[in-house]
């Protein structure tokens, strides 16, 4: 059983993370299954909110106690007006935020069944992100760690450059992504947090525990994780050579959405405060597992009280699946 005062709030003032990317107003349908073919589908439930790989994770930062900025791009739009309003009054810093004139904001439709599954139909404007600003290691000097996702790669790729320069984490949310994004971003990383599907694309092969060897292989200088939703996440300890598996904790999933953007934001914040690696993965996991359980995409981050009362039931140890020789 696991005690909440490993997971407090450090003291002293409140940690910052960046996080830099996607920023998208989604629509969501709630449906008793997802369509296999065309026609029509009648959904129970529905909200519109402004989320996204990035601010989903600024969102998780700022719900756990965190100071979250979010830097992103939006149209000059009415969409932009509402993503920028909904990500600020959720206390997101967005004064990082750049405004694209002829660029449309991102959109996204997405049915959510009743088993927590979806399906996602996004939209990005290409001119969105061709505007890429400096980034300095002074820019990133306020900040006790940075998170980047895919969807911004030439801004995420300067970001965390900056950030290694000036020695703070420098994550990178390795999701499926455009050919040779992750290959570009990864080296300028401290830390890589994939998805499944990504890496599984990305080492060709299916076996949780050899996919992480073959990435910690391929990316020797930064920490590697794979998360694998219901079948828990897995990373490579540096210290051991070991491949460490955790369990997912046991939810009644009605809503997955957002939930690998949770661990990531959850991820980075204990990072940056300096969290051993093994509570980190505990306490991410648990984040992502609690926001599974309510429908709305990253409407359902906990608080980290809600994780700390969760962490005291929760009983599954860590476990080592393998040593690997690199």
């Amino acid at each position: 059983m696991t005690t909440s005062s490993a997971f407090d709030a450090p003291p002293g003032r409140a940690r910052r993370v960046l996080c830099v990317g996607a920023a998208v107003m989604d629509t969501l349908f709630r449906v008793r299954t997802l369509p296999t073919g065309q026609g029509k589908i009648l959904p129970y439930d529905m909200l519109q909110i402004a989320e996204g790989m990035a601010s989903s994770a600024a969102f998780a930062v700022a719900r756990l106690g965190g100071h979250a900025s979010l830097w992103g791009a939006v149209g000059n739009d009415d969409t932009g007006e509402r993503i920028i309003v909904d990500l600020s009054e959720s206390g997101i810093d967005t004064s990082g935020m750049l405004r694209v004139e002829g660029a449309r904001s991102a959109i996204s439709t997405i049915l959510v069944d009743d088993y927590g599954e979806r399906l996602i139909v996004p939209f990005y404007d290409a001119g969105l992100h061709e505007t890429v600003k400096p980034v300095t290691r002074h820019d990133v000097s306020f900040f006790d760690a940075v998170l980047v996702d895919v969807r911004w790669p030439k801004l995420a790729l300067r970001t965390l450059l900056a950030a290694r320069d000036a020695g703070k984490p420098a994550i990178l949310d390795g999701d499926v992504a455009g050919d040779g994004v992750i290959e570009m971003l990864a080296p300028a990383a401290s830390h890589i947090v994939f998805s499944q599907p990504a890496a599984e694309r990305l080492t060709g092969a299916a076996e949780l525990v050899k996919v992480v060897g073959l990435l910690k292989r391929k990316f020797e200088h930064a920490f590697i994780s794979v998360t694998a939703g219901e079948n828990g996440s897995f990373w490579f300890d540096d210290l051991t050579g070991d491949v460490f598996h955790l369990a997912a904790p046991k939810v009644r999933a009605v809503d997955t959405l957002a939930a690998g953007d949770i661990f990531h934001g959850a991820f980075a914040l204990a990072v940056a405060e300096g969290l051993p690696i093994a509570e980190t993965m505990r306490w991410a996991s648990m984040a992502a597992a609690l926001k599974c359980q309510v429908f709305g995409g990253r409407t359902g981050a906990p608080t980290r009280a809600e994780v700390g009362d969760a962490l005291r039931d929760y009983d599954v140890g860590v476990s080592r699946s393998a040593r690997l020789t690199l």
